[in-house]
């Protein structure tokens, strides 16, 4: 039976990946590292694309570690941790302005090209609600800035929650504000995101229906997760490589159905 992208009332996004391309935003912010690598780096025999492999792996495993030892510090001092985290590994020594800058740097991530067209598309068909492990200053300064235009019916984010994804609490959260906000329910929920393993693991694990992966290009280069390594633990109602191609068979959808 093929998915039907009719049922849903609300899209929940993650923002960071699915809207935001983070991992360019975070390879600038750290490429800077490259030129101050020792001589006895590993990485001086790497290409451009085998550092940024190996940067944003670092950095994944950095953010992974203090989320769950820090669930209730803002998402800009994790990211401070990180950086420092990324340098020892690097053997690079950074200050404390300098991890700093790169905490308060989330608000001039790029959006991807499609982003705010294929929203302002979608809004005509959904509540729009994101849940993001950010904090409220560096999710307005990225309203303010690559997702000016866009109007999103709640927001739910850590800094307000207490907890980062993949936790329960997250998803618990969204669940009842979903309900006391709108009046919808947990089955008329469509969650939407790039992230296996913050997003569409726990969603399904947590009883949600069917999700929908923007996968943007995943590949063995990228710092998330692959199909393959989620294999059975996932249900993904559908899957597009960009939101464009999520809003172009929405549109057809509703279409169809009227």
């Amino acid at each position: 039976m093929a998915f039907d992208l009719t049922k849903s009332k609300v899209l929940t996004f993650d923002v960071y990946a699915t809207l935001i391309d983070w991992e360019t935003g975070i390879f600038k912010q750290l490429s800077p590292l490259l030129g101050r690598l020792p001589p006895t780096s590993a990485l001086w025999d790497k290409s451009v694309q085998n550092a940024k492999t190996i940067f944003l792996k670092t950095f994944r495993d950095g953010e992974s570690k203090y989320q769950a030892e820090n669930p209730s510090m803002n998402y800009p001092l994790i990211l401070a941790k990180v950086f420092h985290y990324i340098a020892a590994r690097l053997e690079v020594e950074v200050t404390e302005q300098e991890a700093t800058d790169f905490g308060g740097g989330i608000g001039k991530w790029d959006a991807f090209p499609d982003t705010v067209s294929a929203l302002n598309r979608l809004q005509k068909f959904y509540k729009l609600v994101p849940l993001s492990n950010c904090d409220r200053a560096s999710f307005n300064d990225t309203l303010d800035g690559p997702l000016q235009g866009v109007k999103f019916d709640a927001i739910y984010l850590a800094e307000d929650i207490g907890t980062y994804k993949p936790d329960k609490n997250n998803f618990d959260y969204m669940t009842e504000h979903i309900k006391s906000d709108f009046g919808l329910e947990k089955e008329q929920i469509l969650h939407t995101a790039q992230s296996l393993s913050h997003d569409h693991v726990p969603v399904t694990k947590f009883g949600f229906p069917p999700s929908v992966w923007i996968s943007r290009g995943a590949h063995e280069g990228s710092m998330g997760l692959q199909l393959k390594d989620v294999e059975g633990q996932v249900n993904i109602g559908a899957t597009y490589t960009t939101l464009e191609e999520m809003a172009d068979a929405v549109e057809k959808a509703f279409a169809a159905h009227s």
